[in-house]
């Protein structure tokens, strides 16, 4: 029964790619020529955040020119796809689009993207909007991230372990020096949710990273709250020279 009424969606509902909105075999895809478009981060990355780098690994550690002049209040960090191109333009979609349902193959992503710092034992959580904002757009794109991740991974995940208490303003455009004065103090995590930090280690998930000063403010409440550890996972990352 569940097949024949599978097949009727399917007739109604072909599925599309990602990207385009072409025909392709499956849902939540993409097609040949989006995904050869879309630039998926492959090779050696910066340990840090993600971001590709030139040369092999030698059995060191290797951070980005920006990971190396703002040390990261987290451990180890990855990111899926470079915010440039057709990636720029469905991560538009998903957070500004109404394309939440594009957080589901996103999840598939980051679960590949973030397979070397991954543990059994860890906590996702992701990065929280602030109520007025959140009442605005209707969902928290990294929360659905966050909540598929866990989905593909089958780690626990706290959707409100952390709240955005100050309506910081849009940051578009802004240095990083203004970025991080205007997310100081401006996260810290729920009353009710404090003691799931007690000496875990703890996954925040985001969609882009940019100069990283509002993964670092999540982390630092993470932090002072009692976690052991903080890693970070998000799904682009804004590369200068990429």
């Amino acid at each position: 029964m569940w097949s024949k009424i599978q097949t009727a969606v399917e007739l109604v509902y072909p599925p599309r790619c990602m990207g385009c909105g072409e025909l392709v075999s499956s849902d939540f895809g993409l097609c040949g020529t989006c995904w050869r478009d879309t630039p998926f981060i492959v090779g050696t990355v910066c340990e840090a955040c993600g971001t590709p780098l030139p040369g092999e690994r030698d059995g060191h550690r290797i951070e980005c020119d920006d990971c190396m002049k703002t040390p990261r209040p987290w451990v180890e960090g990855r990111s899926a796809l470079l915010y440039k191109g057709r990636a720029k333009r469905m991560m538009l979609a998903f957070k500004h689009g109404d394309r939440p349902e594009l957080a589901r193959p996103a999840a598939r992503w980051l679960a590949q993207a973030g397979r070397e710092i991954l543990t059994d034992d860890m906590l996702i959580a992701p990065v929280p909007l602030h109520w007025s904002r959140l009442l605005k757009r209707r969902y928290n794109q990294s929360a659905l991230l966050a909540q598929h991740l866990a989905n593909e991974t089958g780690l626990p995940f706290c959707p409100d372990l952390l709240l955005r208490r100050i309506k910081t303003p849009k940051l578009d455009g802004s240095s990083a020096n203004q970025r991080f004065t205007a997310l100081r103090n401006a996260i810290e995590p729920h009353p009710k949710r404090r003691h799931r930090l007690a000496a875990r280690t703890v996954l925040l998930v985001d969609d882009v990273m940019t100069s990283g000063a509002t993964l670092s403010a999540c982390a630092e409440a993470c932090l002072d709250a009692g976690a052991a550890q903080i890693r970070v996972l998000t799904l682009a990352r804004v590369a200068k020279d990429a």
